[in-house]
């Protein structure tokens, strides 16, 4: 959807751009997410964020003038296909892999599920023992016993977690869901080795969780995973695939998939002021991982991923990569900063009334993001919300903003207890967050946490 989106906007501001020139700027304004103004403080950038200026005045410029067809051998086209090149030069270098290893995709969803069919489709054709049942194209039947075995976390995005569930649902697939700890809320190693069978083919987990900001050690696992694919498994046995979703890390921390030790790498663009597309990164393309498309078409992206290359946000998505290649110490200083202030006027504000609940010993987080909870009866994290005129931020991701009354599954898998987890806000700042829009934030909280007290002591009293 995000794909057809973004090429309906890339068609309109093409077309009115060459008939009036100057209003191409009001088109592009009213398609941005607004981060702040006077009257608002927003505060859900791991929701997503708005486009840099830079950005924006390169989607501006490719669909000006990188208009013709990255796959024609005239100018326009060759136009086009040197900005796509300019973009996976900067995505790579921004993951620490190879341009050709890089391809675009229309978002990080799309991405994680072309992750996990190849996975599967990949065991079926490699693992003899999957013949028969079936066929290896499409899996063995519901009742065959040898199938391909993933295994991922509880407390991954909905990105991973549903087409995991649906194929398992269907008898395509085995999944393990380690259980992250909840000692350190994050998954460990040794319950990710626990999991592993001879029929394992894919380990997928987060780099960073979307709610509680905690950094899972993705490196320690997938060096831990790549030593039972080489000393432990058989030549019959599958190759395990390594995957992690980058969507949380990018632009707030460093990402090098050499040190991850990964074979997959989601991006998403709309989590570092990119726009709303994606690329995966995937180690020795051609020639060491495999990666079967998820549709057949006019062949673009080397046949991995047809159609015509969306120009305009592709050139979007890289110069949002280069600001993240050259500016990545400065946000994630900037960041830190600001959240740690956020952090200690909650704690002024409200005293032993705040719980943080991502601040959990042996864990690091990603620098912006606080997730907390005001304890208290009455304080729900919707209902705090509700009462703040300035403040714009979320109890969750925004995912499963249709589930805003049920604490959230990731906390209590953390083992947050639940009358913690119903009052929690996930607080995430952005790179241009000042301390000045914490204080109206921390004046919005206070006010609405003594209305609402008032509020409740009010109806006991009542009774």
């Amino acid at each position: 959807m995000s794909l057809i989106v973004g090429r309906i906007l890339s068609f309109v501001v093409f077309y009115v751009s060459q008939l009036h020139p100057g209003s191409i700027q009001n088109i592009m304004d009213l398609s941005r997410p607004r981060a702040k103004s006077q009257s608002s403080v927003y505060l859900d950038y791991n929701a997503t964020t708005p486009l840099e200026p830079e950005v924006l005045t390169a989607i501006q410029t490719a669909l000006q003038t990188a208009w013709g067809n990255p796959s024609s051998s005239y100018e326009a086209g060759k136009k086009a296909k040197a900005t796509i090149d300019t973009a996976r030069t900067n995505i790579a270098k921004m993951v620490g892999g190879k341009k050709e290893d890089v391809i675009f995709t229309s978002g990080g969803t799309e991405a994680n599920n072309m992750v996990i069919l190849t996975a599967m489709k990949h065991f079926w054709k490699t693992f003899p023992e999957a013949g028969g049942g079936g066929d290896r194209e499409n899996g063995p039947t519901q009742h065959r016993s040898v199938k391909p075995h993933i295994i991922t976390t509880n407390i991954e995005h909905d990105s991973v977690r549903l087409p995991l569930e649906a194929f398992q649902k269907e008898g395509r697939i085995d999944v393990t869901f380690v259980p992250a700890s909840k000692l350190t809320g994050r998954v460990e190693v040794q319950d990710v080795l626990a999991a592993v069978r001879p029929t394992t083919c894919l380990v997928t987990i987060m780099m960073a969780n979307n709610e509680t900001g905690i950094i899972m050690p993705i490196g320690d696992i997938m060096r831990a995973v790549r030593s039972v694919n080489s000393d432990n498994r058989s030549a019959s046995q599958p190759r395990i695939l390594l995957h992690t979703d980058a969507a949380q890390t990018i632009g707030k921390v460093a990402v090098d998939v050499e040190e991850l030790g990964v074979d997959y790498l989601t991006v998403v663009g709309h989590k570092f002021y990119g726009p709303r597309i994606g690329a995966l990164y995937i180690r020795g393309l051609r020639h060491d991982t495999p990666l079967y498309p998820m549709l057949y078409g006019g062949g673009q992206e080397d046949n991995y991923r047809p159609g015509t290359e969306n120009t305009g946000m592709i050139a979007g998505l890289g110069m949002a990569a280069s600001l993240v290649n050259k500016d990545l110490e400065k946000y994630e200083s900037h960041m830190r900063e600001v959240r740690d202030f956020l952090e200690q006027q909650l704690k002024d504000r409200f005293g032993s009334s705040v719980q943080f609940n991502g601040k959990l010993p042996g864990s690091e987080r990603i620098p912006n993001t606080c997730n907390v909870s005001i304890l208290g009866q009455g304080l729900q994290g919707q209902r705090v919300l509700s009462r703040c005129p300035h403040l714009q931020a979320s109890v969750g991701s925004a995912c499963h903003s249709h589930n805003i009354n049920r604490p959230s599954h990731i906390l209590l898998a953390i083992g947050i207890p639940c009358e913690v987890a119903g009052n929690a806000l996930r607080l995430s700042v952005g790179r241009h967050t000042t301390k000045q829009d914490i204080d109206l934030v921390l004046q919005d909280l206070q006010e609405a946490v003594t209305a609402i007290t008032a509020e409740e002591q009010s109806t006991q009293n009542s009774c």
